[in-house]
């Protein structure tokens, strides 16, 4: 997953035409780290529908304020600088569920385009 270091690099990102899911991390967040281990696995299952990128809440700027980030890890998909669809709740997130919501995410983006 491509850590984006910047609001410039972010907002590249998410104005690509292609499907981009924001994964809104930090380093001390425990169940960030928990699904550290399994997301290289999911992120190849997507390399052909999504990019992911790693946006570190407390060393990108103004990010995680301006899209309305209030816990973490949360997950964001964009096209073409919008919004598709969020998963964000306060629970930890198990590997069968993200993979469920990035399936939404490429479902949802298929339909618009």
């Amino acid at each position: 997953m491509r850590k984006v270091s910047s609001k410039s690099e972010f907002d590249t990102a998410i104005n690509s035409p292609k499907l981009t899911v924001a994964v809104f991390k930090a380093d001390w967040c425990g169940d960030c780290k928990f699904i550290d281990p399994f997301m290289p696995d999911v992120e190849g299952e997507f390399a052909k529908d999504l990019n992911l990128i790693e946006v570190d809440v407390d060393h990108v700027g103004t990010v995680s304020e301006e899209q309305n980030i209030l816990g973490i890890p949360s997950f964001v998909a964009y096209a073409d600088g919008s919004e598709l669809t969020r998963y964000v709740n306060k629970l930890r997130k198990s590997r069968e569920e993200i993979e469920q919501f990035l399936q939404r995410a490429v479902e949802e983006y298929n339909t618009r385009t």
